[in-house]
């Protein structure tokens, strides 16, 4: 018994190196502009999923053969001062591993999409950088066993995925849109980091298997030091947290904007993987929902407004991969309810299931034309769309009115440039303002004006 488990320690510590020596190789590659060719970047970035799908699976395997569902990797501290501690630890459960097992599993399905797709592309080596950055984010988040580690890779996610919108940054629309992503992501770190604070100040400590039980998940009971009030306070902002990364109403203005980058991070990161770190997080603090009966409503009242919000918008969406990415948004706000719910399992198989569709939908979009019109060639005819569905049966004037709604995207872009996005711009740029003053200061010089931004943010109301 004692030798599996210190296999199995090995093993999670494998899992967490695979990405991490993909990010080093890339990033010191850049580094000492020794780039390497793209034939070997593809063969590395195979060997590296290959390699961790193989550890999670072997994992998972040991798992079930010694009956041991919870693995901890304690790496120990990071930070240790008075009153704080900066804990890394890594959980291997009923929760992370499908998620380990499923990021390396659609990783390399893209890694392998993107040596043809990317092929001779002018950033074809930058994207790999960020696409190892996200993988190690990915893994870090799913097996964080602290929330100061889910917290570290829910960060590298979070960067990776705004230079990818940002990908083709000779253009504007791509940089002001990664500016957009950027800015909600701010939020959505910012309450996460408020979040894990709090639970230092309330409890003491941010370790999983301490706070929340998470030994017996799902079946555990919640850690008694946790009150229901303090479960709604730190529920609320986990909420918050989730609500910003999965792109729940009132943030659902940053997801179609996201579709500026390349269509494989398209499908990983908003189809796939980081779409669903939201209802990941809250998958992980479902203990604190069973606490609080408000919090569970807040919940499932967030998740059905929004797939009823994004059912209603895609239907009117005129590009595939935006008609793709609200079907996306509507499996995430229904796997958000079921967490709500309190059921256990369904949101885990859902999150599966769909994030595997999505990745094959968006693959396959740019040849959705093509095999329109050769559908279209053999039948002889156009394709005419058959079926009114429910909103044929409203009156005329109010399928005016909601055509008009969802065209819109609801409104809550311009909502979200005006009350969110313009502030947090506006508050880096004056500070970059001051630093640059400081600097000058101290270095002697005339003060200068800040550097010009050639990008701006969006006025209100514009779509990507």
């Amino acid at each position: 018994m004692l030798g599996s488990l210190a296999a199995a320690e090995w093993l999670g510590r494998l899992i967490l190196a695979a990405p991490l020596a993909l990010v080093a190789i890339t990033g010191l590659a850049h580094l000492w502009d020794r780039k390497l060719s793209e034939t070997a970047t593809a063969r590395l970035v195979e060997a590296v999923n290959v390699f961790g799908l193989a550890a999670s699976l072997s994992l998972l395997g040991l798992m079930l053969w010694s009956g041991n569902t919870h693995v901890t990797v304690d790496l120990g501290n990071w930070v240790n001062i008075e009153h704080f501690h900066f804990h890394f630890k890594l959980i291997f459960d009923r929760l992370s591993i499908p998620f380990v097992v499923l990021t390396f599993a659609l990783c390399g399905t893209i890694g392998a999409f993107c040596e043809r797709y990317l092929h001779r592309e002018a950033g074809f080596h930058r994207f790999f950088m960020m696409y190892a950055l996200f993988v190690l984010g990915m893994i870090l988040t799913a097996s964080a066993g602290t929330i100061e580690t889910l917290f570290a890779g829910w960060e590298f996610v979070g960067l990776s995925s705004a230079f990818l919108v940002a990908f083709y940054h000779e253009r504007p629309s791509p940089v002001r849109n990664g500016l957009h992503v950027w800015a909600v992501y701010r939020i959505s770190d910012a309450a996460l980091l408020i979040a894990a604070v709090a639970l230092h100040h309330l409890t003491g400590e941010g370790d999983f298997d301490q706070l929340l039980s998470v030994h017996s998940w799902p079946d555990g009971e919640v850690a008694q030091k946790v009150t229901e009030q303090q479960a709604l306070l730190v529920g609320l902002l986990l909420w918050l947290a989730a609500s910003g990364k999965s792109a729940l109403i009132p943030f659902s203005g940053w997801l179609p904007r996201a579709m500026e980058g390349p269509t494989p991070s398209s499908a990983v990161f908003y189809g796939a993987l980081s779409v669903h770190l939201g209802a990941f997080l809250l998958m992980r603090f479902s203990p604190l929902l069973a606490l609080s009966p408000l919090l569970s409503g807040i919940v499932i009242c967030s998740g059905l407004a929004t797939a009823i919000f994004a059912a209603m918008v895609g239907r009117v969406q005129t590009d595939i991969k935006c008609a793709l990415i609200y079907a996306s948004l509507t499996q995430v706000g229904l796997i958000i309810a079921e967490i709500g719910m309190g059921w256990d399992y369904i949101p885990l198989v859902h999150v599966i299931g769909h994030a595997c569709l999505r990745t094959l939908q968006f693959l396959r979009a740019p040849s959705v034309l093509l095999d329109s019109s050769a559908l279209e060639n053999a039948v002889g005819r156009t394709l005419v769309k058959t079926g009114g569905g429910w909103s044929t049966r409203l009156p005329l004037s109010w399928q005016h009115r909601l055509y008009a709604y969802a065209l819109d995207r609801g409104g809550w872009d311009a909502w979200l440039n005006r009350l969110l996005v313009a502030p947090v711009l506006i508050f880096f740029r004056t500070c970059d303002g001051w630093e640059r003053r400081w600097t000058n200061w101290l270095n002697g010089l005339a003060t200068r004006p800040a550097a010009s931004h050639t990008h701006h943010i969006s006025p209100p109301g514009e779509t990507p």
